[in-house]
């Protein structure tokens, strides 16, 4: 029996899985791609789950994209721009995108975008939220955390508008990010491929069980909230001048304190980390993103709550 307090939210009918977002992050590519052809696995009955291959050209090359990030593409700025030739590759596809699967902030859009990326950083299973205000995805992700506690997941709430991005799966009304690591570029592991696959299936079962009519009780959902990103120390021409300290790299998500070793100059020198308070770093040294000039993001661990929930009967 449905308690009287338990919200009441919309059915979740329609639900992207983006894969090859970034054309050399092969898990999510080699899935999205058997998926096309061997839908079963992915169906639920209540759901219409659609597998998409989202930077073709760049899975072609294997590289991370063509002319510029596509996961950066979905800002109201590219969105908005005029078709003309001159567009790069990837604006011209997130435009697309925004047409299949949006419009982006509208009542037409897709009601869940799972987005599936590789990361070379030692992030293991991550998944990626973009607000602490949405009770679904609170929930859905409670779930998955819950159903394969043996697996080891972290979330990661990219709210902050330091460390926000116009990324693919924003153009749906709700959205998770997978994260799974370390797996190098252009490289397929099976544990990887596996564990990203298991992740998948789990939210699909939530989205299932909660659109069948089953009732979430309220619950608590510990994230590391990020808040900054940390660039490399360089020289007066902007040349990187170290490199991540031993003690720093494969600990994503461990504890760094102030006068912690965070950099290692070519001359041997530590360079220590000069925050005012303890913090946890997380994509540390992921090799996309020496170009946007981050070694690493800052997070802090918070709690966020979400109401118990069920789905409308109409």
């Amino acid at each position: 029996m449905a308690s009287a307090g338990a919200g009441c939210l919309p059915a979740i009918r329609r639900i992207a899985v983006f894969g090859g977002t970034h054309g050399n992050e092969l898990s999510g590519v080699f899935l999205v791609r058997h998926w096309l052809k061997e839908r079963a696995e992915i169906q639920r009955p209540t759901l219409e789950v659609q597998p998409f291959l989202s930077n073709p050209a760049a899975v072609q090359r294997c590289a991370r994209y063509v002319d510029c990030d596509l996961n950066r593409a979905f800002t109201a700025e590219s969105l908005s721009m005029l078709p003309n030739d001159s567009l790069p590759y990837e604006v011209k596809r997130a435009q697309e995108i925004n047409r299949l699967f949006g419009p982006k902030d509208s009542e037409n859009a897709y009601d869940l975008a799972i987005d599936l990326h590789n990361t070379t950083s030692n992030m293991g299973n991550c998944l990626i939220m973009k607000t602490s205000k949405d009770d679904f995805t609170i929930q859905m992700i409670n779930y998955i955390k819950n159903t394969l506690i043996h697996d080891n997941c972290q979330v990661l709430l990219l709210e902050n508008p330091a460390v926000q991005y116009g990324a693919i799966r924003t153009v749906a009304k709700h959205s998770v990010g997978l994260e799974i690591g370390p797996q190098p570029q252009g490289v397929v592991r099976a544990n990887i491929l596996a564990n990203m696959r298991k992740l998948v299936n789990s939210a699909l079962d939530f989205t299932h069980f909660y659109n069948e009519g089953k009732e979430f009780p309220p619950c608590t959902l510990d994230v590391y909230r990020a808040f900054e990103k940390v660039d490399y120390p360089r020289d007066s021409e902007g040349q990187i001048i170290a490199v991540i300290h031993p003690q720093l790299q494969d600990n994503d998500w461990k504890q760094l304190k102030p006068g912690d070793p965070s950099f290692l100059t070519l001359d041997g020198k530590t360079i220590p980390y000069n925050g005012s308070s303890a913090v946890y770093p997380v994509f540390v040294n992921e090799a996309a993103y020496y170009e946007k000039e981050s070694a690493f993001l800052l997070t802090q661990k918070v709690t966020l709550k979400a109401n118990s929930m069920k789905v409308c009967k109409t």
